[in-house]
């Protein structure tokens, strides 16, 4: 039985360690925490007389385009604790809602009817982005996609101020994590033309309907072969003979393998691996805040929402409109705010929309600041993203930086995991595929 190791135990690692494990591989996954999934994961936050509520770090959702992602869940069993909406409610200050969900008509214009009645945009701002549809559909293929922002493009096609901040933004910032002027115009079409135009159904909404950790639990992995998980087990270098991975070092102690997968950030693999990192020169992240709140009454009855005009972009109801999650994406404003002035914006931004804020009383708050939440999908960079493979034989590549065919989201990352694992089975002389293909 061949033997493998990887390294990481975000999406790329477990998503690269299933695969293997599936494929008859004996593997080791080394992670330095003391759960699963990275930057995707939930812990316990300690309450009142010793009690703990398990949170997620931020609110993750995915959309049923993500078909590789959904695989990894059902790899693991958990697909099931996804739960799936077919509406998005657009919110304006003051309270009045838009409503996006499919109609009857086929796609790409099943969206059409309940676009049309959207009282949040007016009709300059929907003709414009009727112009946009049609040009993403058209201009797919243009060759400077990835040397532009997204919001050059915008401004190209004549998109109205309403039309880029209430829907374009909206839309696209929340999925690929990253500002419009920061965001290269390739990620955009990829996401948008995935997400709202390709199938009726792709822009189903999945979120979790537990932790994000109980989605990775230890007894989901006993389906999977043999995989053997180690905790708080940090690898600390990998060791090199005669151009070959001999080893990692895991508290001191030589760990050994056939094959090796870093699924690492790109920031940590110099560290770990010197000399097998490529020029990661411009290689930036972009920061997710996560805003938890729990009050004294319910606030709402929405399930989500996407509020317009403000610094909150998205609200999701966690229990009952008692215990509501705000995220803020691409939040580089907030990194240097204090706790306190976080959630008092949060607050005052919530009351503009449900005002049973301001009449409830807040009994908890919690702020998370992921500042390294996703490599940052600025233009310029698609190309210098490394493949899998690296220049060592038995060394392979994970991760959301790397080359996935998708911008730094959790099925980028999985396919990252998914292409690392294909090659090192056709490295071990026993190819197989993993990766599914895009719905277009």
């Amino acid at each position: 039985m061949p033997s493998a190791i990887v390294i990481g135990g975000g999406l790329a690692g477990m998503a690269t360690a299933a695969a293997l494990g599936e494929a008859g591989f004996s593997v080791d996954l080394y992670e330095s925490r003391a759960f699963l999934g990275g930057r995707a994961t939930s812990y316990a936050l300690p309450g009142e007389a010793g009690a703990s509520e398990e949170i997620d770090n931020c609110q993750h959702i995915l959309l049923r385009c993500c078909v590789n992602l959904l695989n990894f869940y059902e790899r693991l069993g958990a697909q099931s604790k996804i739960q799936f909406f077919r509406e998005f409610f657009f919110m304006e200050p003051g309270g009045r809602i838009s409503r996006l969900n499919r109609g009857v008509l086929p796609a790409p214009l099943h969206f059409a009817g309940s676009f049309l009645g959207m009282k949040c945009l007016d009709l300059s701002d929907k003709i414009a982005i009727g112009r946009a549809i049609r040009a993403i559909e058209r201009e797919q293929r243009r060759d400077d996609l990835d040397r532009i922002t997204m919001l050059d493009w915008l401004r190209e096609q004549r998109q109205t101020p309403s039309a880029i901040s209430r829907f374009w933004n909206q839309v696209l910032v929340s999925a690929i994590n990253e500002d419009l002027d920061r965001m290269a115009a390739a990620h955009g079409f990829q996401v948008f033309r995935l997400g709202f135009l390709a199938r009726s159904d792709s822009y189903e909404m999945g979120v979790p309907s537990a932790p994000l950790a109980e989605l990775y639990g230890s007894s989901q992995w006993a389906r999977l072969g043999n995989v053997r998980l180690n905790m708080r087990e940090p690898v600390e270098r990998l060791e090199m003979v005669d151009g070959r991975v001999a080893g990692v070092v895991v508290r001191g102690a030589r760990k050994t393998a056939d094959y090796y997968v870093s699924c690492l950030p790109f920031e940590r693999l110099a560290s770990v691996a010197p000399g097998v990192g490529g020029d990661f020169t411009g290689f930036t992240h972009s920061p997710i805040t996560g805003i938890h709140l729990w009050f004294d009454r319910p606030v709402t009855d929405l399930p989500h929402a996407t509020l317009l005009d403000r610094t909150v972009q998205w609200m999701f109801n966690k229990a009952e409109g008692q215990y509501v999650q705000l995220v803020v994406s691409a939040s580089r404003g907030l990194v240097e705010m204090s706790k306190q002035d976080v959630v008092a914006m949060a607050l005052r931004e919530l009351a503009e929309f449900f005002p049973e804020v301001a009449r409830a009383k807040l009994e908890k708050a919690h702020v998370v600041k992921e500042i390294r939440a996703t490599f940052s999908a600025a233009p310029g960079l698609e190309s210098r993203r490394p493949p899998s493979r690296t220049g060592i034989p038995n060394l392979f590549l994970g991760g959301d930086w790397t080359k996935s065919g998708w911008p730094a989201t959790m099925e980028g990352a999985v396919r990252s995991g998914y292409l690392a694992a294909e090659a090192v089975t056709e490295a071990a002389g026993a190819s197989r595929r993993f990766l599914l293909p895009d719905i277009a």
